[in-house]
C-alpha cells in the first residue's frame, strides 16, 4: 500500500515566520518601558510599544498553535519523545550553556560564576535569559501529548467545544481577580481552583486541532470572525497596556492585557490564525517561498539566539534615532535577518540539527 504525502501547508510557515519576527519585536520593545527594578518607564517611547506590540502579543499563542497542529496523532510515544524532546531539548542546553559565556565575555559575571550557571541548567536555565522559559512550556505540552492524542483524534464537534468554551471561561480570570482576588476555591493555601484544568497554553494547541478538524476548509466567515476577532483583542489589549502607563509602576502589572493567557490575546490568536491558514501559493517555486520555508525550518534557532543580536543592534542603532516608532521595527528587523543568516551558516555544520533544531 503506497502512502501520500500530504502536502505541504504553506500558510502555516508563513504564520511560523510572522511569529518569529514578532518575538523580537517584543524584545525589542523591552527597551523602552521596561525601567530598572521592573520599574514601568512612561515616555512617548512606551507608547508606541503599547501600539506597535499589542498585536505582537499573539507570538507565544502562534507557535503554540502551530505546534500543536502538528503534534497529533502520537502514534508511538517513544519515537515522539526520541524526535521531539532531543530536537528542542539539547540545542535549548546547548544555548543555555551558549549564554552562560556570553556574559561572561560581556562581562556581567566571573568565570566562576559561569561555570556554576551551567551546572545550574537542569534547575533553570542557568542564567536569566528570560525568552527561555518558552522552551520549558514547549516541552511540557510535548510530555502531555501521548496523554491528550486519543481524546483529539475521538473527540467530537461539540466535546471539544465544550473543552474551548471552559479554557476561554479561564482566560478571563485575570480580569475577574481585579474584583475577586480569590474564586472558585482559591486560597493562599489553594492554587488549583475549579477551571486550572481548563487553563493555560494547552488550549492553543486544542484550538489549532479543533481548526484542523472542523473547520479548516476555507469560508467566508473565517475573514470575518477574523478580523472581528484581531480588532477586539487588539483594542483590549493596546488600551489596557496605554492605559497602564498612566497608573502602573511596575511593568508586572502594567502587561495585565497583554498575557499570553488572557481573552483578549487569544481572540487575536485565533483570528490571525483564521485568517492566513487558507493563503494558496501557487508557484512554489519561487525564491520567496523557498525563503519563507527555509526561515520557518530555522524559526527555532533564531529564537534560541537572537538575544545576543538584539542586543548588539540596540547598542549600535539606538542612538541615530529619536523615536521608537523608527528605532524599534528597524532593530528587529535588522535582528531577524542577522539571526537568520547566523542560523544559516551554523546549520551547514556536522551535527547542527542538535544546534539549530
Amino acid at each position: 500500500m503506497t502512502t501520500v504525502k500530504p502536502s505541504r501547508n504553506y500558510s502555516l510557515d508563513l504564520l511560523r515566520v510572522i511569529a518569529c519576527y514578532m518575538v523580537i519585536q517584543i524584545h525589542t520593545g523591552e527597551f523602552y518601558y521596561v525601567g530598572n527594578q521592573g520599574v514601568v518607564l512612561n515616555t512617548p517611547d512606551a507608547n508606541i510599544v503599547g501600539w506597535y506590540n499589542s498585536l505582537c502579543r499573539i507570538c507565544v499563542p502562534l507557535f503554540i498553535m502551530i505546534s500543536g497542529f502538528f503534534l497529533f496523532p502520537v502514534n508511538n510515544t517513544g519515537t515522539f519523545f526520541k524526535k521531539r524532546l532531543s530536537r528542542v531539548a539539547i540545542p535549548f542546553v546547548l544555548w543555555c550553556i551558549i549564554y552562560a559565556f556570553y556574559y561572561y565575555f560581556m562581562g556581567s559575571a566571573d568565570l566562576n560564576t559561569t561555570l556554576i550557571n551551567i551546572l545550574k541548567i537542569p534547575v533553570n536555565y542557568g542564567v536569566e535569559i528570560g525568552h527561555l522559559w518558552f522552551v520549558y512550556m514547549l516541552l511540557g505540552l510535548y510530555l502531555f501529548a501521548p496523554i491528550l492524542s486519543p481524546w483529539i483524534e475521538t473527540a467530537s464537534r461539540r466535546g471539544m467545544e465544550f473543552y474551548l468554551m471552559l479554557w476561554g471561561i479561564a482566560f478571563t480570570l485575570p480580569y475577574i481577580h481585579l474584583i475577586f482576588p480569590k474564586i472558585w476555591g482559591e486560597e493562599y493555601w489553594n492554587h488549583t481552583p475549579m477551571l486550572y484544568y481548563f487553563s493555560g497554553f494547552l488550549g492553543y494547541a486544542v484550538l489549532a486541532n479543533y481548526i484542523k478538524k472542523f473547520h479548516m476548509q476555507p469560508r467566508t466567515w473565517n475573514y470575518v470572525a477574523g478580523v472581528t476577532l484581531i480588532i477586539t483583542g487588539y483594542a483590549i489589549t493596546a488600551y489596557g497596556f496605554l492605559h497602564g502607563l498612566l497608573a502602573e509602576k511596575y511593568v508586572n502589572t502594567l502587561e495585565l492585557t497583554w498575557g499570553f493567557e488572557t481573552i483578549n490575546v487569544a481572540m487575536m490568536t485565533a483570528g490571525v490564525f483564521l485568517l492566513i491558514k487558507n493563503i494558496k501559493i501557487q508557484n512554489t517555486a519561487l525564491r520567496l517561498t523557498r525563503l519563507i520555508i527555509d526561515v520557518s525550518a530555522k524559526s527555532y534557532g533564531i529564537y534560541l539566539c537572537h538575544i545576543m543580536v538584539l542586543n548588539a543592534y540596540h547598542s549600535f542603532l539606538d542612538e541615530y534615532f529619536t523615536s521608537a516608532a523608527i528605532k524599534m521595527p528597524l532593530i528587529a528587523l535588522c535582528t531577524f535577518i542577522t539571526t537568520y543568516i547566523i542560523i544559516k551558516v551554523l546549520s551547514y555544520l556536522p551535527k547542527s540539527k542538535w544546534l539549530v533544531g
